[in-house]
């Protein structure tokens, strides 16, 4: 049973004539007749009465009519949902970033993307770096934005741009006066920080490490604009990827340059590699990737 053998069907049962059906459906009686004849014999028995005066319906032809009627409205309800989807007049896409980037340059993507496609829902999963990994690893994302991962056979990655950390210091502190401040200066005040798991955590750890250096951990935070805020009080110090400088202006701290080491890590979009975005993923991806570059280059700081 095809969605042609159900109109040709509706279009006879509707006139009760071959000749008016095969003109509304544009086809030559012999041809309707045909496709008729192979529904019936898909179904296995006869669903019109034809005499050379008249045509009717037999019983079972009756109660195939509301059937036909409801496939009908269901198949152009589905076909009208695909194309708008095809057409991102409609569709919906989930996207997973790490707080840093959600709170900045995700809204900045976010405005362009529902000005070229005002119809499509876009549900945004603020989480820490590694449950961005988890979700598009799981598919309860199409799209995740986070830290370079280590090599991962599922999992692709495609560069944003280049994030470096900057001191985050309280307005009145010296050190918001330089250019530019050293770990080892920095270190000497309390430090404020994410808490662990945080990637942003784990990288700052790591890095000092090799030069056999720890952070002088004062106070800890879920979130960056608490530390910011902690900052801004006086509290201590911190170091944030440059893509949170506005954050932590807003909120009263100062950022500067931060080197000896500089500590950067690339940050970009996360796709699994054998699964292929929808529509809906593919144009938010070719929006990130358009517009997330520039704004990240406007906001960090050079060192000198």
């Amino acid at each position: 049973m095809t969605i042609k053998q159900l109109r040709a069907f509706l279009a006879v049962a509707q006139t009760l004539s071959f000749a008016q059906a095969g003109e509304r459906l544009h086809l030559s009686q012999p041809a309707l007749s045909l496709t008729i004849k192979g529904l019936e014999e898909s179904l296995g028995g006869r669903l019109l009465s034809r005499t050379t005066r008249s045509v009717t319906l037999t019983p079972e032809g009756e109660t195939l009519v509301p059937l036909a009627r409801r496939l009908l409205v269901d198949w152009d309800n589905a076909e009208q949902v695909l194309r708008q989807r095809f057409t991102l007049q409609l569709g919906q896409v989930g996207v997973a970033a790490m707080p840093s980037f959600a709170a900045n340059l995700l809204p900045i993507a976010l405005k362009v993307f529902r000005q070229h496609y005002p119809k499509v829902n876009v549900t945004v999963h603020d989480v820490i770096n590694e449950q961005v990994i988890e979700m598009v690893r799981n598919r309860r994302v199409e799209l995740g934005i986070g830290f370079e991962p280590e090599a991962s056979d599922n999992l692709a990655f495609d560069s944003l741009y280049l994030d470096r950390f900057v001191a985050v210091l309280p307005a009145d502190s010296p050190l918001a006066e330089q250019e530019k401040v050293s770990w080892g200066q920095l270190l000497q005040e309390d430090f404020i920080t994410l808490q662990r798991p945080s990637a942003v955590r784990l990288l700052l750890e790591q890095h000092l490490a090799v030069r056999g250096e720890r952070l002088p951990v004062a106070f800890e935070s879920h979130q960056l604009a608490t530390i910011g805020r902690m900052v801004a009080c006086g509290l201590g110090v911190s170091a944030v990827p440059s893509l949170c400088i506005g954050q932590m202006h807003e909120v009263g701290a100062r950022c500067v340059a931060l080197n000896d080491p500089v500590i950067e890590r690339r940050i970009g979009l996360l796709t699994r590699t054998d699964h292929e975005l929808s529509i809906a993923a593919q144009a938010m991806r070719q929006v990130l990737l358009a517009t997330t570059d520039q704004e990240a280059t406007l906001a960090t700081p050079k060192q000198a």
